[in-house]
């Protein structure tokens, strides 16, 4: 008869069998493939310690012993004191000692000292694990030692105000504020919360979006003051007319019929009996128009455009509701508003233009084009004329230098984008690029490619950042921050492109290793990378592969050798490859926060792995329906010889197979355009609802940007747990942080407003990330003494 003793100690067994069984088998398929020997070993020690066992051999946890021992030292040599990274290595085995420590399981034998030794070896798995929580590899913790000196004043913006979607237009997202500062933002409470209560007026552009749009989005709002353009364009003086309706205006990006726009409430309409709307508000909607609204009253101008109304569709090829959507701000200067737009990634051949456009600020008027894909770019279309359809667009905000009057316009892939080999030189001429354009002409002064005949969709995603840096010699430059989805971060002198930072060409691959190479592609022998680089690390190894346990570990270390890779710019193929960094980038649209003062900026760079896998087509196959309404999955891409399935490099348990961090925070100093500081944020409390894991700061993918303050304070919401933090600029460290309604995909802003500084962030998450979405706009402010 079967003592209770005997049957858990064979349920031990078995268990052990099946560990050793898989981890052999799977072991065996990784070092055929390339990848590391451990498994095998780490198999053959499970059956062993399982044939001992049931023998009742002591041996049996001496064994079991060495192998969590030789596991903490492999683990140790692949990826050093990282909690996160031990972890998969280190659950299973742990768990599986302490079950063998249970008496019942050794029961009939003299397993005393046996014993002793695996609770030693589990005590230094313990040690370990303890000491890797506090001694992070990945984490730099480095101080930037600038003390914060007075404030330097911007032409034309109070300190207290917040006027466009940078807070200025040149991309800063810093505030000269420090009510708030780093000491006393641990005391931040919510100051009031908006979602339908007391409003001062609304308008809804009654947008219809279906399912065509790949978008809906939203990103913020620009501001214009016919009575104050110095901080538009010092160069400029506006147009004022009697005849003009709205002879101040602010621009904004409306993704659905709902969103409600505020503003600093320091600011004071200035009434005017000569104009109907003093102050603007103009609104690019979903389905390409844009509406001028009176920021007073909420009504539209009807002395804008048709109605109040400016038709982007106008002289597009192939428009259908969804295929252009102009999801960020413009640019307004004392005379133009400068726009551009989003188009369809992967779709077809047949999809509406990139252009850039300049509208007269007040009429609305088409002033001058800039089609990224035509001979002449500056051409306007005459009767019957098109743009060019497919031309590389320019979604992300753009920014503007007023003394310069130039407008800085970063420039995306003309889709589709993961097979180019239709491309002509003149379709790439553009791409990827940061484009500087006159923005009272159009025309073009300089431009810079980040990325060559680009096949992995590394759009230029951010607004670039203007700012005025000492270089090494000492001398005060006129710079631009470029941030790109590679990580490269260019800089460059913002009158002439010419490179502040050092950049080099360097040679990339040609060519798959695995499955059949593309046919009629061709690629770029090199491509540019900036000596100011955040990557996460050069090229990616099995080592930095992930899971929650050392079983699905091993089959992300498995999909990772059958994959093609050989670091950033692998082609994409049929038979799949590994694209690192990924669709999302390493910077997104959040761009970067610069202290001008103190000549520093913070920023937020994430890393995480994708896989395209190219799907032999047609090329002449017939187009089923417009638009394709998603960025991820399979995509069509008619009109060339390829589909594409686009997807994140995932485990069987849908967690990411490179190993965490996903996304931090960084601190750089400006001088040196070294890295100060870099932490993890975010945790995985929202991935996972209803799991109850510890809240660990993992490190996780972000949409969003952030903002600083001469507090010393950044503060950034956009991580995939539902948070707004407060970090420290110096040091990198979290201050605080408050639990948003819904997602925080957004960047935060900051004014004053009778006396009292608050930080306010739009908490709607985000579709296609996975947050949960919202109406909320949430104001934080110290209470009251």
């Amino acid at each position: 008869m079967q003592t209770p003793s005997s049957g858990l100690r064979t349920l031990t067994v078995v268990i052990a069998i099946v560990f050793g069984v898989v981890l052999l088998g799977g072991g065996v398929w990784l070092a055929a493939l390339g990848g590391s020997w451990y498994y095998i070993i780490a198999g053959i020690l499970f059956i062993a310690t399982a044939i001992l066992l049931r023998k009742l051999n002591s041996s049996a946890l001496y064994v079991y012993a060495a192998l969590v021992l030789g596991t903490v030292v492999w683990g140790l040599w692949e990826v050093g004191s990282d909690f996160f990274a031990l972890a998969p290595r280190l659950d299973i085995l742990g768990v599986f000692g302490l079950w063998l420590l249970i008496p019942a399981v050794t029961r009939g034998f003299d397993a005393k000292g046996a014993k002793i030794a695996l609770s030693g070896t589990l005590a230094i798995t313990i040690a370990v694990m303890a000491y890797s929580i506090f001694n992070d590899p990945q984490e730099i913790r480095g101080t930037l030692t600038s003390k914060q000196p007075t404030p330097a004043a911007i032409d034309g913006i109070a300190d207290a105000d917040w006027p466009a979607y940078g807070r200025t237009q040149s991309g800063l997202r810093y505030s000269p504020l420090n009510q708030i500062n780093s000491e006393n933002v641990k005391d931040l409470k919510v100051a009031w919360t908006y979602r339908t209560g007391k409003e001062k007026w609304v308008f809804d552009p009654k947008l219809k979006a279906d399912n065509t749009f790949q978008h809906l989005t939203c990103r913020g709002v620009s501001y214009y003051d016919a009575d104050n353009t110095v901080g538009f364009a010092a160069s400029l003086q506006a147009k004022k007319s009697s005849s003009t309706e709205c002879p101040r205006k602010v621009i904004l990006p409306v993704n659905d019929g709902h969103n409600t726009v505020g503003f600093a409430a320091s600011l004071q309409a200035k009434k005017s009996s000569s104009t109907e709307c003093p102050r603007k508000v103009i609104l690019p909607v979903n389905d390409g128009r844009i509406v001028a609204v009176n920021a007073e009253t909420g009504k539209a101008c009807s002395d804008f455009g048709h109605n109040g109304e400016v038709d982007l569709q106008k002289d597009m090829p192939f428009p259908y509701p969804g295929g252009y959507i102009p999801t960020s701000p413009p640019v307004v200067t004392g005379t133009t508003i400068i726009i551009g737009g989003s188009t369809t990634d992967n779709y077809s051949t047949q999809e509406p233009s990139g252009v850039i456009r300049g509208y007269d600020v007040n009429t609305g008027a088409l002033l001058w084009v800039f089609d990224t894909g035509a001979e002449n770019p500056n051409q306007i279309p005459g009767p019957g004329q098109k743009y060019v359809q497919n031309s590389p667009n320019a979604w992300a905000p753009l920014a503007y230098d007023a003394k310069l009057d130039i407008v800085y316009v970063p420039t995306g892939v003309g889709t589709p984008d993961i097979w180019g080999g239709n491309r002509t030189k003149l379709h790439e001429r553009y791409a990827n690029s940061m484009l500087a354009i006159n923005a009272t002409t159009g025309k073009l002064i300089w431009n810079f490619q980040t990325t060559h005949h680009d096949l992995w969709d590394m759009d230029v995603p951010s607004q670039p950042t203007l700012a005025d840096i000492k270089d090494k010699t000492g001398q005060t430059v006129p710079a631009i921050y470029v941030l790109t989805k590679t990580g490269n971060a260019f800089v460059l002198d913002r009158r002439n492109g010419k490179a502040i930072v050092p950049i080099n060409e360097r040679p990339v691959p040609q060519s798959v290793k695995r499955g059949p190479q593309t046919k009629g592609e061709f690629y770029s022998p090199t491509q540019p990378f900036s000596d100011f680089n955040l990557a996460p690390q050069e090229k990616l190894t099995d080592k930095q592969m992930w899971g929650a346990t050392m079983f699905d570990q091993l089959i992300c270390r498995v999909s990772f050798h059958k994959l093609n890779y050989d670091g950033i710019y692998t082609p994409p193929s049929e038979n799949g490859t590994l694209v690192f960094p990924g669709n999302l980038g390493v910077f997104e649209w959040g761009g970067l926060s610069l202290n001008p003062d103190r000549q520093i900026a913070v920023m937020n760079p994430i890393g995480l792995p994708f896989v395209s896998r190219l799907i032999p087509a047609d090329p002449n196959r017939k187009q089923t329906a417009k638009g394709a309404g998603t960025e991820a999955g399979v995509q069509p891409m008619y009109g060339v010889p390829y589909g594409v399935e686009i997807s994140a490099f995932l485990s069987p348990f849908g967690l990411p197979c490179k190993q965490p961090a996903w996304g931090y925070v960084a601190g750089v100093d400006l001088k040196t355009h070294d890295v100060a500081w870099k932490r993890r944020i975010g945790t995985i409390r929202d991935s996972m609802p209803g799991i109850p894991l510890p809240p660990f700061k993992m490190g996780v993918p972000m949409l969003g940007g952030s903002i600083s303050t001469a507090g010393n304070v950044m503060f950034i919401g956009a991580t995939q747990d539902d948070y707004i933090r407060a970090i420290n600029v110096s040091n990198g460290d979290e201050l605080w942080k408050g639990r948003l309604p819904a997602g925080g995909q957004a960047t935060p802003m900051t004014y004053e407003s009778n006396g009292k500084q608050y930080v306010v962030i739009m908490a709607g998450g985000h579709g296609s990330f996975g947050t949960k979405m919202g109406d909320s706009i949430v104001a934080y402010a110290l209470p009251d003494k």
